[in-house]
């Protein structure tokens, strides 16, 4: 079942690339019709996953190159499960977003999504770190791409920033991932959580690690590649950026850091506050000084994404699910922001927010949505933006006081600078080019209506989520509370 919710997408994609010919119609439907299925059978995996077992469940294992130690392993945990959940729900989401917009190498595109969405969904499913590795960088090639040929006017080197920042720190993670294979005589994930390394090799292979997935988060100061590429991407690229290729960094820590590198870990936390809480408030900041749409809820999105770096190395319960509620929250609130900047771009060709205003007058139920979800992203109780930075707070007021404080100040300038966009946007004059808009089509509100309903599920019952990974989390943080040096493995 895990292999075929992950190779579906790519299988789908080879029968595009092969079987449709100059019918753009066709290969359109065809994505829509994969992507669906893979959806509807990954709530199969859900329909069967135990959430009372933090062991690694749905296990697929088979020889690859045993000679160098290497099997196709797969399997699924409470933290894995909602980001291939997350994968699989906004792929169709993407895929129909972009049914108007795209209208060049209309077949080309569909194939890209979809392998993308294989790579991703495999990232989060492989028990090898080779597998994972491999599938890690095959992902860089479909998003290139995406931005690349279907970006806007600077798209290449958008994408060459993408594509070089990332593959500079999977270089590094390479080595470290060779370093814990060697040095343990395998490449099984659940293998090396249990594997006692030195605290000097722990650090030098968390550095390694780190400059990977800091990047992915992406984390200041390595976070300048992220707003060139949400400006340059296309609507759908944006989404699925946002929604989920952010959240694989911060996945491997969930993953390999904290589990594997508990010593290492708890040597890197204050860095990781550190440089944390200067992405909440440096970002917040720049974001006020923004004019264009998406640069403002790119910027959003590192400070958003600090929260969560700050949840997941709290090492405590509240922190740590509150930190990967967030991640979903923030998957499903900024893919409807990019999206709805979509909706005005579609129809003004234009994000410069001075060029609206009024909007509310042509667009009722527009302004509606937007209003919504520019209250998730602020945080507002009864929205899911509010459990997760709620819960991530707590967390870090059970570690640190003064990192909650500063945290905290985030939350006021993430309002600031939302309610000051949604105000110009929405409200005021009627600008010119304004008043000939038309409100939401049937279609885009089919892309809206699911998303709206998981704001206010996760917003008013947030317990099936949490409930989810608890388990898996706790078991994590057995993990993390164990000393690993040498042969010696102690509480």
């Amino acid at each position: 079942m895990l292999s075929l919710v992950t190779f579906l997408p790519l299988f789908g994609a080879l029968v595009i690339a092969v079987g449709v010919h100059n019918r753009p119609a066709l290969a359109r439907w065809a994505a829509l019709v994969v992507s669906g299925v893979t959806f509807l059978l990954s709530l199969l995996l859900l329909e069967g996953f135990d959430p009372g077992s933090h062991a690694f469940q749905f296990l697929e294992e088979s020889p690859w190159l045993p000679g160098y130690g290497l099997y196709y392993r797969m399997g699924i945990d409470g933290i894995s499960l909602p980001f291939v959940l997350l994968t699989t729900f906004l792929t169709p989401v993407c895929i129909l977003s972009s049914w108007e917009s795209v209208q060049k190498y209309v077949k080309e595109y569909m194939v890209a999504f979809l392998a993308l969405e294989t790579f991703v969904v495999g990232v989060f499913c492989a028990l090898d770190f080779i597998l994972f590795y491999i599938l890690w960088e095959a992902m860089l090639i479909p998003m290139f791409l995406i931005i690349g040929v279907w970006g806007g006017p600077n798209r290449i080197y958008a994408a060459m920033k993408f594509f070089l920042y990332t593959l500079v720190g999977s270089v590094l993670m390479l080595v470290a991932v060779l370093a814990m294979g060697i040095k343990a005589g395998t490449f099984s994930i659940p293998a090396l959580m249990d594997h006692p390394f030195s605290l000097v090799f722990q650090i030098w292979v968390f550095l390694g690690l780190f400059a990977s997935f800091s990047v992915k988060v992406p984390m200041w100061p390595v976070h300048t590649w992220l707003p060139d590429a949400h400006v340059e991407a296309p609507t759908a690229g944006s989404v699925i950026l946002a929604g989920i290729l952010l959240k694989m960094g911060a996945y491997g820590f969930l993953r390999f850091s904290i589990p594997m590198l508990p010593d290492a870990t708890r040597v890197f936390v204050p860095l990781i506050f550190g440089l944390s809480l200067v992405a909440i408030v440096y970002t917040a900041l720049v974001a006020l000084m923004q004019k264009d749409l998406k640069k403002l809820i790119a910027y959003s999105s590192v400070s958003h994404m600090g929260f969560v770096t700050i949840g997941l190395f709290t090492l405590n319960e509240q922190g740590v699910e509150g930190g990967i509620l967030q991640m979903i929250n923030h998957g499903i609130v900024a893919g409807a922001l990019f999206l709805l900047v979509g909706v005005v771009y579609d129809r003004l060709h234009t994000r410069e927010i001075a060029r609206f205003g009024g909007l509310v007058h042509r667009m009722p139920v527009y302004a509606l949505i937007f209003m919504v979800f520019t209250m998730a992203s602020v945080g507002l109780p009864g929205t899911n933006g509010f459990v997760g930075e709620f819960l991530i707070l707590l967390g870090a007021y059970l570690a640190s006081k003064g990192v909650a404080v500063v945290a905290t100040t985030g939350v006021v300038l993430g309002a600031a600078y939302m309610l000051w966009m949604y105000k110009r946007v929405v409200f005021g004059e009627i600008h010119d080019g304004v008043s000939t808009l038309l409100d939401v089509s049937k279609r885009e509100l089919i892309l809206f209506v699911p998303l709206l309903i998981l704001v206010f599920w996760i917003g008013f019952y947030p317990k099936p989520f949490l409930e989810m990974f608890h388990v898996s989390v706790q078991h994590l943080l057995q993990q993390a509370s164990v000393v690993k040096v040498g042969a010696m493995v102690v509480k």
